[in-house]
């Protein structure tokens, strides 16, 4: 009675300082020690060891300070995130050089956006993942607290269902936040890798290159992120809220990869019509635009290397278990290049 007494008494305030984003041991369905202990404190005020059917209405009271407290930590938590997170690029902009090792080895030179950010990526997928659970395990707890006032002559239980149910959506109201977060996060991460596709040009400019046969490693480098995020979280997190992420952060980073490769075929068409008024100015062909593998020009050459990285970006968000056709813009990426591939055919010798 005393402890219970005590729990009744103590300043709500006095308990934040307590509530951190410490993650829980092994056994626990949750991942946060924050979400653990709600839980097991939501649990233990109906539990028949301690339940009190005379204070049963603090009992209730003492519920719907748990929950909303815990509601207004993951608002805050949020919020002092926000402020204090650093405006930049999760991924760092890349030198020249940088670049150049990105389009040509499939080394991850990537940094983790989470060693500048107040919340890493796993706190966040934490976060969504425990209010996620908390979420399902409501209606069981409504159930326990009905059969409890039920034995008091207790009958009216709408009064129950809508107060949970406020509290099922002022924890759903964080949810928006954490996922614009995470997307945010991993289309800019992406989008770090995919605007090497601008260096393409400087790799078959003049080098006697060989004809593009493969996929740039920028592509693999660029999609990691996501990739991580599937692996990593396949345990933590529902399939449905992953493929929501990764679905939102592909549209973004596809937005930004289609602008990137048609502000590069823009560049290579105004260098053709260059060298073309060039060679009609000095009636000879420029050696420059000469190509000596399978007849290929410089040129054609940069827009079918550009055809193999976007085919190639399909085929992975494939693998994702996602559909090209949900993707934004890719199917007028996919077609920008193909159109530019028709234009630079393999002539046989």
């Amino acid at each position: 009675t005393t402890q219970v007494s005590y729990l009744f008494t103590v300043p709500l305030k006095t308990v934040s300082p307590f509530l951190s984003l410490v993650l829980c041991l092994a056994g626990s369905s949750y991942c946060l020690m924050v979400s653990h202990v709600l839980w097991n404190s939501l649990l233990k005020c109906w539990a028949e060891k301690i339940y009190l059917p005379l204070l049963a209405h603090r009992f209730w009271k003492l519920t719907l300070q748990l929950l909303s407290r815990y509601s207004i930590f993951v608002s805050e938590v949020l919020s002092k995130a926000a402020s204090t997170e650093v405006t930049k690029d999760a991924a760092k902009p890349l030198s020249s050089s940088a670049s150049s090792s990105s389009l040509t080895s499939h080394e991850d030179s990537g940094s983790d956006s989470s060693a500048t950010s107040a919340l890493s990526t796993k706190q966040m997928v934490s976060i969504a993942a425990d209010v996620d659970k908390l979420q399902e395990e409501i209606p069981a707890l409504s159930e326990m607290i009905k059969q409890r006032l039920e034995l008091i002559g207790f009958s009216n239980f709408d009064i129950i269902s809508d107060s949970l149910a406020d509290s099922q959506a002022s924890l759903s109201s964080n949810l928006p936040t954490i996922n614009s977060r995470v997307t945010q996060r991993l289309s800019e991460s992406c989008c770090g890798y995919l605007k090497c596709a601008s260096e393409v040009p400087r790799l078959y400019r003049r080098t006697n290159k060989d004809v593009p046969s493969k996929a740039s490693a920028y592509v693999d480098n660029s999609l990691k992120p996501l990739h991580q995020l599937q692996s990593d979280y396949q345990d933590v997190l529902k399939e449905s809220i992953r493929k929501d992420w990764l679905r939102v952060a592909l549209c973004t980073s596809t937005q930004r990869y289609y602008d990137t490769v048609a502000d590069v075929f823009s560049s290579v068409k105004k260098m053709e019509e260059s060298l073309k008024r060039l060679k009609q100015a000095r009636k000879t062909v420029s050696s420059s635009s000469l190509g000596t593998n399978g007849g290929l020009t410089d040129d054609n050459k940069i827009r079918l290397q550009l055809a193999l990285d976007v085919e190639y970006f399909g085929e992975q968000i494939q693998k994702m278990g996602l559909q090209t056709s949900d993707i934004s813009l890719f199917s007028s990426l996919l077609e920008l290049v193909q159109g530019a591939k028709d234009l630079a055919p393999i002539e046989q010798p």
